[in-house]
């Protein structure tokens, strides 16, 4: 009988190192699923522009792969009226090259206005090729910027083919109100053709719109009520958290100030309120550690990779 119970007991440890070898086989092939946040919502941010060309299609797969839960991203609007990704309404010099190989020099970057081009116009422009300044590890490809339509096809056909979650889409509206018609189309205007694309796409449990321009929120809250709203919150703001709630008119989905503004009594008025709190841009991982201790829901990154569960 003892050697049955060794015998026995031997079977059943090879049963379970199988198991676990399987499991940790299976992982690797479906990228993002082992990372994947539940409870805790890591935001790439514009992709992960750390690792890879920011607001682009293979920025979104890239953070994808890592893991991310939700995908931030900016979006400004063609002459034609596309949805294209751009974090700024002009081509930024900092990471555009011209059709003939040239560089965009800085002082004439805002004539480079995308408001007054097709969107066959813009995809002359190369926005992926030019080392940036400020993130070394960026990987260069040759790409422009796409049209939100196609992000969230490439997206989701990327996710059903490595059968991993879709994330979740945080789409901010580049807008003020001195450019309004300028450099982009006033608020409801703005809205409408964002939602345009996500309804067309059927993504509207999966999206989130975000702005430093109240206007759009408000807007959004008042015609699509069911639509996740998060309220961004500029480093220099010095307005309570109760009237920034005020000017804005209603409770949001998201509270996003920037990380400087995060304090133990904000975690709590978030929480009291149910409101998620997830602060804007955290690359540092011991600081994202930090952040997660203090009791955030989420957080956004350049560098998605470094973040630790």
């Amino acid at each position: 009988m003892k050697i049955d119970r060794i015998s026995i007991n031997l079977w059943f440890g090879i049963f379970y190192l199988l198991l676990i070898i399987s499991s940790c086989s299976s992982s690797k092939i479906k990228p993002g699923k082992a990372r994947m946040q539940k409870n805790f919502d890591l935001q790439g941010h514009r992709g992960c522009r750390g690792l890879m060309p920011e607001n682009t299609i293979p920025s979104f797969i890239k953070a994808i792969d890592i893991g991310v839960s939700t995908l931030e991203m900016d979006a400004v609007i063609t002459k034609d009226l596309q949805v294209i990704m751009s974090h700024e309404p002009f081509f930024n010099h900092e990471i555009t090259t011209k059709a003939n190989g040239e560089l965009v020099p800085e002082a004439t970057e805002k004539s480079m206005n995308i408001f007054e081009m097709t969107y066959a116009e813009t995809t002359a422009f190369d926005v992926g090729m030019k080392s940036h300044p400020r993130f070394p590890e960026q990987q260069k490809k040759a790409v422009h910027k796409p049209l939100l339509q196609d992000v969230i096809d490439s997206v989701i056909q990327y996710c059903k083919k490595n059968e991993t979650p879709v994330p979740f889409f945080n789409i901010e509206t580049k807008s003020h109100v001195e450019t309004d018609n300028i450099f982009h189309p006033a608020p409801a205007q703005f809205v409408e053709l964002i939602m345009q694309v996500v309804k067309a796409k059927k993504m509207e449990e999966k999206t989130i719109l975000q702005s430093f321009d109240f206007r759009t929120l408000q807007y959004l809250h008042e015609h699509y009520p069911l639509i996740k709203t998060a309220a961004l919150i500029e480093d220099y703001d010095t307005i309570p958290f109760s009237q920034q709630l005020k000017k804005l008119g209603f409770i949001p989905s998201i509270y996003s100030p920037a990380w400087e503004l995060v304090t133990p009594l904000l975690v709590k008025q978030c929480k009291d309120m149910g409101i998620k709190l997830i602060p804007w841009t955290i690359n540092d991982a011991s600081e994202m550690k930090r952040f997660k201790l203090l009791g955030v829901d989420g957080l956004i990154t350049d560098y998605p990779n470094r973040y630790v569960n």
